[in-house]
């Protein structure tokens, strides 16, 4: 069973709107995902903004994908690349720790994965 970067099972990112590399609603990895889609995102209107002009349009649907397009507060499996990217850039997402794959920890501090760890309204 996959880690998630806490060291506990990986739990589901997002199944409204599913995602993750193999659409299972979870930021699985494998050899086949070049992209390595681990990072369990909670998608701001600025790092949409940020990654539309990086060449990377989350909000637009794709109906040949079946992507519904992505607003600000929707969850995503984002590929790491992506999410360091936006972290130098400033526009880094809230992470959700508990469904962020241990893996990402190999290419990113867990520390800096906890600083920008989501909080949940709810407590």
């Amino acid at each position: 069973m996959a880690k998630n970067v806490l060291g506990g099972h990986l739990q589901a990112c997002s199944m409204d709107p599913v995602t993750g590399f193999f659409r299972d609603g979870c930021c699985h990895t494998s050899k086949e995902d070049g992209g390595m889609h681990t990072v369990c995102a909670v998608m701001t209107e600025d790092f949409l903004i940020y990654s539309r002009s990086m060449g990377n349009d989350l909000m637009t649907p794709r109906i040949e994908f079946q992507f519904p397009g992505l607003k600000a507060g929707d969850r995503w499996c984002l590929c790491l690349g992506r999410w360091v990217e936006a972290l130098d850039a400033g526009f880094a997402p809230p992470v959700v720790l508990e469904a962020t794959h241990a893996s990402a920890c190999e290419f990113i501090d867990r520390d800096v994965l906890e600083r920008h760890a989501w909080q949940s309204d709810c407590r």
